[in-house]
């Protein structure tokens, strides 16, 4: 399953948090749209192709790195007053449905 598989299909739950989820990578609008279509996601995908947002949110890969493409894979819990209130590593949870899960605990925690 893929990272945004979690929370697809915890939508409802983020919702009944008033949580919003937005996704984001370099690839163009056309490609966000396919594969928003593809995995039915019902979340906003962001388009950054020139890297603008991945360099203020520090996702950029060094440039000797084999996947120097692709963003690194962050999720950031953005508080209502629009700061940063945790980083995540998705790598590091044991499951994908685990990292969506331990997201909604930590929303809950903020209201």
């Amino acid at each position: 399953m893929l990272e945004g598989g979690g929370f697809r299909d915890r939508t409802l739950e983020f919702k009944a948090l008033n949580a919003v989820i937005i996704g984001a990578s370099f690839d163009t609008i056309e490609e966000q749209k396919a594969f928003a279509e593809n995995q039915n996601y019902e979340f906003s995908l962001l388009s950054d192709p020139d890297r603008t947002m991945g360099e203020a949110y520090k996702v950029i890969r060094p440039p000797d790195h084999p996947l120097v493409s692709l963003p690194e894979r962050v999720t950031y819990l953005i508080s209502p007053d629009g700061l940063i209130a945790k980083a995540y590593d998705p790598s590091s949870a044991t499951s994908l449905d685990e990292h969506s899960a331990q997201l909604l605990i930590d929303i809950e925690e903020l209201s």
